[in-house]
This record gives structure tokens, C-alpha cells and sequence, in this order.
């Protein structure tokens, strides 16, 4: 599996931003898409995700401003960031994940970070 993220960019505090993922390979066996986010000396924290059947997971300090979507058809995952702020700058990971129920094993797949950064 490949992942090629892009979208990120400059915005002011308020703006909006659209990350887009595209997805390649072995994506039939992908369970889950979604967004991770990394700060310079923290690690990679999970901002949105979206299982095959539609459920989300959102941190809490984006609910409200950022929506995940996903065409399947296209193997691609969206984040459409809204009101962003200074504290959303970070470095945006597309992810994957395969789950092995039988097996209690799971394969995580990565994009490429793309930077979003958020003045003030």
C-alpha cells in the first residue's frame, strides 16, 4: 500500500484547508484511512479517522472544524480543515490500517507528511 498526501499549505487563523490522500496497491484489504498529525517534539497524535463502513473517530480539538471523508471508489481519504488555529500547524500523515482479526495483528501503512502551518 501507497499513500500520496497532498493539500497542505500556508492559511491565517480562520481559514480553511483541504488535505487530499490517494491510495495505491493493496487497498482492498485496508480497513481504515484517516489523519495523523505531528508537532516538532511530540509524537505522531491521531486527528481523524474512517472505517470502510463510514464510523469517525475525531481528536477533540479538532471536532467541529475538521470533517473526514473518504471516496472509496477512488481509494482516496479528505480532511476538510476549517477555522483553523496557530496550534494546528504540524506535520499531516495520511495512514491506513489493515486489521488480522484471526490473527490479533494489525499493518499501518504511511503517507508522506504534507506541512500545514497556521499564523496568527
Amino acid at each position: 500500500v501507497q499513500l500520496q498526501a497532498s493539500g497542505g499549505g500556508f492559511v491565517q487563523a480562520g481559514g480553511s484547508l483541504r488535505l487530499s490522500c490517494v491510495g495505491s496497491g493493496d487497498m482492498d484489504r485496508i480497513d481504515a484511512m484517516g489523519w495523523y498529525r505531528r508537532t516538532p517534539g511530540k509524537q505522531r497524535d491521531l486527528v481523524a479517522t474512517m472505517t470502510n463502513g463510514g464510523l469517525t473517530t475525531y481528536d477533540d480539538s479538532v471536532k467541529g472544524r475538521f470533517t473526514i471523508s473518504r471516496d472509496n471508489a477512488k481509494n482516496t481519504v479528505y480532511l476538510q480543515m476549517t477555522d483553523l488555529k496557530p496550534e494546528d500547524t504540524a506535520v499531516y500523515y495520511c495512514h491506513a490500517v489493515r486489521l488480522d482479526l484471526v490473527n490479533i495483528e494489525r499493518y499501518d501503512y504511511w503517507g508522506q507528511g504534507t506541512q500545514v502551518t497556521v499564523s496568527s
